[in-house]
């Protein structure tokens, strides 16, 4: 038997209207700002806000044995990676495609 994809599907499930579903689902797209954001506790912080009282703890590691720069994208990375090497230095196989 043929099934038509295109004839409107009504069940009596469907006969909840839509207002009904506008209740049960919260708003997301209301203005609203929840202040309790937990992945920001401080607040918002603007693009080039005064940043230069803050100091920053790195550590910096040398290459190590295994890894090399790249004279191209100047990221360091396993000897594996090396497509060739010159007189200057090795290039990533990133670079060389």
């Amino acid at each position: 038997m043929a099934t038509d994809y295109d004839a409107p599907r009504k069940t009596d499930d469907d006969s909840e209207s839509i207002e009904a579903l506008k209740e049960r689902v919260p708003d997301k797209l209301s203005g609203s700002v929840d202040s309790e954001d937990a992945d920001n506790p401080s607040g918002f912080e603007l693009p080039g806000a005064d940043l230069s009282d803050l100091e920053l703890d790195v550590v910096v590691l040398p290459p190590q044995e295994d890894e090399f720069t790249c004279i191209e994208c100047f990221l360091v990375k396993h000897r594996t990676q090396i497509d060739h090497e010159s007189a200057i230095g090795a290039v990533c196989r990133e670079c060389a495609a």
